[in-house]
């Protein structure tokens, strides 16, 4: 039986998070799918540092199947919001598969610094990395690959604009990336931004994802709440 959670509250980032707290955040279940609401702060997967990581919570989202499930995509340790798992490995691999083919939409909302001019728009410019040492830092590079994102004004305020940004493609930082090469630099952004200067954290929330998982059933579609630490900024916005 499928199961639609878009009411449920973000957990605490005050709070250790754990198991069950990852549980609190399922948005979504199925028999091949999972989407939880990854909160800020907390990486996808185990770095060169160690630390405390998602994959090592998903035991708690195994609900009765013998292997815990598997991320089909990643978010930034930053970013918060939709994030699907493959519940087993043939899940996983159609998951990844349509990730790969475009065919999965994901939206994401953004409180940046300043804005754009117009209302809408394509940012196309390809990224690549930023030097050898640090691999995941990105750069605007015309030799780098193709990179594009759709983006679109829900709200402006005084020295701040709402925006929906649309990945066309699936580049590291790419949102953030093309944010800043535009002048308007996200909100919170340690790296490309005015970091802390500007707000305590990043303020870019994968708001929703448009899944196409079954032949005979229309796509799938998933909400996740605005974080806490978001809800300042979004609360000079009206209509949002």
């Amino acid at each position: 039986m499928d199961m639609m959670l878009n009411d449920v509250a973000p957990a605490p980032l005050d709070r250790p998070f754990t198991e069950q707290g990852i549980t609190d955040r399922l948005l979504y279940r199925d028999g091949l799918m999972l989407v939880i609401d990854k909160p800020a702060g907390i990486a996808v997967h185990q770095g060169p540092r160690g630390g405390l990581n998602l994959e090592d919570l998903l035991d708690g989202l195994r609900f009765g199947l013998p292997r815990r499930p598997a991320l089909a995509h990643r978010l930034d340790r930053d970013t918060s919001g939709c994030l699907v798992l493959g519940r087993h490995h043939k899940a996983t691999e159609k998951l990844g598969l349509l990730f790969k083919q475009g065919k999965i939409s994901k939206t994401y909302w953004a409180v940046v610094e300043g804005g754009p001019e117009t209302d809408a728009g394509l940012i196309d410019l390809p990224l690549g990395r930023l030097d050898a040492e640090r691999g995941w830092w990105m750069k605007v590079d015309v030799a780098g690959q193709p990179s594009q994102t759709r983006f679109t004004v829900l709200g402006r305020a005084e020295g701040l604009t709402l925006l929906a940004l649309e990945p066309l493609t699936g580049r590291t930082h790419q949102l953030r990336v093309h944010c800043a090469s535009q002048g308007f630099p996200i909100l919170g952004d340690p790296i490309y931004g005015s970091g802390t200067a500007s707000a305590p954290r990043l303020h870019l929330h994968a708001r929703s994802i448009v899944v196409p998982l079954y032949k005979n059933k229309g796509p799938i579609a998933v909400e996740a709440p605005a974080p806490a630490h978001m809800a300042a900024a979004l609360a000079a916005f009206d209509g949002v």
